[in-house]
């Protein structure tokens, strides 16, 4: 019953006597869907004046999108992970969810960045997920795999418009901090994806411990913005050329050119950054020579010397 409430919501308040007619209910009952909303994670204003969404609320309605991505959205209090939850959508049998397709929560209780990572969705963080199929005529070869997370990097540093990204999957602010990551998940079918969920986490107004958050530098904005501009932004950058993709992504690399460890299932190697391939793989340059690393066999990279944090 409270996600028949969520959609009526806006950032305007609205009476109880008037949510309670549209909902075929009274106004205390309407009071209770509201508090229940709230326990659930979405920041339901309740006041005299009625209820209403937080200003800036990911909610569909109030992210304005432009873009080819985000007209099918969906937005929760709390799920497992806005990864399975898309999923879950993209199988349904009976309206399953189209390419583009976008899966928005407040909290989740299961999410994961690369490798299983706990990912943490502290209140402030915008934390969404992108269906891309292939009848969409995106690339999504296991080829092309590798180029997707560098040109959602490019496309989530332009939304942001501040810092630089560190290869293969983080935006970092200009204070070397980790501002938002990128999680690719492919299900893959011979040298071809089925389908790609491309989960993305941006601390917009607030940041765990040791990380940055947006409003640091655009003390204004708010997680619908930066939502809307992301969508926008992915539909363009996604589709690109590689080749503009891998110079969008050099331009805004804080990775080449430093001393850099990175740790993969064969070992540790050490050296500098160099360059990427046309895969989006990264070229370490070693005392024994040049070593190319996918993004799919990496663990950690850091910077050794004169560069941000890992």
């Amino acid at each position: 019953m409270p996600d028949r409430l969520l959609p009526l919501l806006t950032d305007v308040p609205q009476t109880g006597d008037a949510l309670g007619a549209r909902l075929g209910v009274g106004r205390v009952w309407v009071n209770t869907l509201a508090h229940e909303l709230r326990e659930a994670g979405v920041p339901v204003i309740i006041s005299r004046g009625g209820y209403a969404l937080a200003p800036g609320t990911p909610a569909p309605g109030l992210v304005r999108v432009t873009g080819p991505l985000g007209h099918a959205l969906r937005y929760a209090g709390t799920v497992d992970s806005t990864q399975d939850e898309l999923r879950r959508w993209a199988d349904d049998p009976h309206t399953p969810a189209p390419h583009g397709a976008v899966m928005v929560a407040e909290r989740q209780t299961a999410g994961r960045g690369r490798r299983g990572r706990p990912w943490d969705t502290t209140g402030g963080t915008l934390v969404f997920s992108v269906l891309l199929r292939p009848e969409s005529g995106l690339p999504l070869s296991v080829a092309d795999l590798g180029l997707l997370p560098l040109a959602a990097g490019v496309a989530v540093h332009a939304a942001c418009g501040v810092g630089g990204l560190k290869w293969p999957n983080d935006l970092l602010a200009p204070d070397g901090r980790k501002l938002a990551g990128i999680l690719v998940e492919a299900d893959l079918r011979g040298e071809e994806a089925r389908r790609v969920i491309l989960g993305i986490g941006v601390n917009v107004t607030h940041a765990p411990p040791g990380a940055a958050h947006l409003s640091t530098w655009h003390p204004d904005v708010t997680r619908a913005q930066v939502l809307g501009r992301s969508l926008d932004a992915l539909g363009t950058h996604l589709g690109a050329p590689g080749t503009d993709t891998l110079a969008a992504w050099t331009a805004a690399s804080v990775t080449l050119g430093r001393a850099v460890r990175v740790q993969t299932p064969q070992g540790t190697t050490e050296g500098t950054a160099d360059q990427l391939d046309a895969h989006g793989s990264l070229i370490v340059r070693t005392a024994s020579g040049p070593r190319t690393v996918s993004a799919g066999d990496v663990e950690l990279i850091g910077t050794l010397t004169g560069g941000p944090a890992p």
